[in-house]
């Protein structure tokens, strides 16, 4: 597996990304989804990165860094494809975010998921890595369908 920055407008990256959306509109209401568009993804405050077969360079998932300020980011649009998930993917692309956040003297990286029953992997993955549940951060209010984790590093 391979990992690199990427851009979040290529053509294979923009369908696992439209898959995204369309889950997340699926399983949350419209209210509550947080996850960014390819051209939000696109700001320069967001590092978007890839992980891909390294034979054949297929997309096996996506996720990104937003850089609040010089020691707090945020986890963004984590995303594994169906016919990669269970192969440690998600936890690939976390451990790149966040050897970029200690590079970077990022000392709290937070993240918004949701709390219906099809985020519980995603709450799993976050808290095998030491996130622990916050309150809501950033622009973020109290809201029934999002859950906050908070890492310090």
């Amino acid at each position: 597996m391979i990992i690199a920055v990427d851009d979040p407008k290529a053509t294979d990256v923009l369908a696992l990304l439209e898959e995204h959306l369309r889950d997340m509109f699926a399983t949350s209401p419209a209210e509550s989804v947080h996850a960014l568009d390819p051209d939000a993804l696109a700001h320069p405050s967001i590092t978007f990165w890839s992980a891909r077969e390294a034979e054949t360079r297929q997309l096996l998932g996506v996720g990104a860094l937003k850089q609040h300020s010089a020691t707090i980011g945020e986890v963004k649009s984590m995303r594994t494809s169906a016919a990669a998930r269970g192969r440690g993917v998600a936890s690939a692309i976390l451990a790149a975010i966040l050897a970029e956040c200690r590079t970077r003297g990022i000392r709290e990286l937070n993240l918004e998921t949701g709390t219906q029953e099809y985020f519980a992997p995603a709450h799993a993955l976050y808290s095998k890595h030491g996130f622990r549940r916050r309150g809501p951060f950033a622009d973020y209010t109290d809201d029934p369908s999002s859950a906050y984790f908070q890492l310090a590093l």
